[in-house]
């Protein structure tokens, strides 16, 4: 049986907010000036709507909407950020399941912050998110590259475990989530794009006691702690094995605690 989607925390995502963002910035760095005038910009996972408000900041009469399929992130959303922006242009959020999602208008920009390693199959998406820009048009994503690092190793050898297998199998995706730079630089250029790819990895110094734990429970963790929710017990000690296998594989430096992040990153533009 698949496994429940899983449910999202906005106050415990926006723990690191700061780090989260910076992916975002420095993608947003990369993407040239859009065709249209205003611009229609689509933010697909756009979560509690934070850094879809940069974009009103960037383009500030555009029409922007934010799609999300987490009820919890977008109701913090539309409190925090819907609305008309000072620029004359308007932030919007909408329910949307990027499995399906196509724009009901031609955009001039469709951008995607840490969201496509959760849809399946996202490269054969990509061909109807093209179609629909405009000439000129830009598809931008970032992805988190760090599916072989200890944070998420551990956590699916943890979910493995005999004591865990039953309760967690098929909850915790693989490699499958997210693809090689070289394949999403084919994928794009293939669709007509001329295409930018790169990868980064970012040495985030994190505060606090088991603040990598602290991390993942607002993102990479939430598919088990959605299956583990209904039993307190059980939840608990998972967390307790998983927090002290990342104390080990993350020690506490006298400053903080390092945590090498890896993404990757496109910028596309459809040729005229």
């Amino acid at each position: 049986m698949p496994a429940a989607a899983p449910t999202w925390d906005p106050a415990r995502y926006l723990r690191h907010a700061g780090h989260r963002a910076r992916p975002f910035t420095d993608l947003l760095a990369r993407v040239p000036d859009l065709p249209g005038d205003p611009p229609r910009i689509a933010d697909l996972g756009c979560g509690p709507g934070n850094v879809t408000a940069l974009l009103a900041a960037r383009w500030p009469a555009a029409r922007i909407t934010g799609y999300d399929n987490s009820p919890e992130m977008l109701d913090k959303a539309h409190v925090e950020h819907e609305g008309p922006t000072p620029g004359g242009g308007r932030l919007d959020f909408a329910h949307a399941d990027a499995r399906t999602w196509a724009p009901s208008e031609p955009c001039d920009l469709i951008i995607s912050n840490a969201t496509l390693q959760w849809v399946p199959g996202h490269l054969d998406r990509f061909a109807d998110w093209v179609a629909a820009l405009e000439p000129d048009g830009i598809f931008a994503f970032q992805v988190p590259g760090n599916f072989d690092a200890p944070s998420h190793r551990l956590m699916r050898e943890l979910a493995h475990a005999p004591r865990w297998r039953d309760r967690l199998d098929g909850t915790l995706r693989h490699a499958d989530a997210v693809h090689t730079p070289e394949a999403y630089l084919e994928r794009l250029t293939s669709l007509g794009c001329t295409a930018d790819v790169w990868e980064t990895t970012y040495i985030h110094l994190l505060q606090g006691e088991d603040p990598v734990l602290d991390w993942v429970k607002g993102t990479g963790l939430r598919p088990v702690l959605t299956a583990l929710a209904e039993d307190p017990e059980a939840r608990d000690g998972f967390l307790a094995e998983y927090r002290a296998a990342l104390r080990e594989a993350y020690p506490a430096g006298p400053h903080g605690t390092p945590f090498p992040f890896r993404r990757v990153f496109a910028v596309a533009r459809k040729q005229v």
